[in-house]
C-alpha cells in the first residue's frame, strides 16, 4: 500500500482520525481507495462500532458505506491504542472526497458517540493509470 498525499485530521474530544488517500496493489481500475487510523487518546478504554461514510464524485455520484464494524471487525482499544484501516470504493471519475463518521462507545461510561472522519480528496485510478501509461 502507497500513500501518496498527506494525511487530514480531525479530533473529537480525545479521539483522532487521520486519513489519507491510498493506493492498493490489486484494486482495479474504477476504484478508488483510501487509509484512516483512529487513535483514542482518552482516559477510557473506546469500541469502534462501526462507520458511516459517504463518497461523491465530481460528477455527483455517491457510494454510501455504513454499518457494523470494519470489514467483520469491531476493534476495542486501550488508552494510546490505535486502529488502521484501509478499503476503496468504486468510482468512475477522475475526482471525489471521502466523508463521514465512525460510532464509538466509551466504555468507561457507556456512552455512544459520532466521531467526525475529515474530509479527504481521492483521485481516481482511472487517472492515475492514464497518467502512468
Amino acid at each position: 500500500m502507497n500513500f501518496e498525499n498527506e494525511y487530514v485530521t480531525s479530533q473529537t474530544d480525545d479521539i483522532l482520525i487521520s486519513a489519507c488517500q491510498a493506493y492498493l496493489e490489486d484494486e482495479d481500475d474504477n476504484a478508488c481507495s483510501y487509509y484512516l487510523r483512529i487513535e483514542n487518546n482518552s482516559d477510557d478504554k473506546i469500541q469502534i462500532l462501526g462507520k458511516d461514510f459517504n463518497i461523491t464524485d465530481d460528477k455527483g455520484n455517491s457510494y454510501l458505506e455504513n454499518g457494523l464494524g470494519f470489514k467483520g471487525e469491531i476493534p476495542e482499544l486501550e488508552p494510546g491504542e490505535y486502529f488502521e484501516f484501509s478499503d476503496s470504493a468504486p468510482i468512475n471519475s477522475a475526482f471525489a472526497v471521502l466523508y463521514g463518521t465512525c460510532r464509538i462507545v466509551l466504555q468507561g461510561c457507556n456512552q455512544i458517540k459520532d466521531i467526525k472522519i475529515p474530509a479527504v480528496s481521492l483521485i481516481g485510478n482511472m487517472r492515475v493509470n492514464t497518467a502512468l501509461n
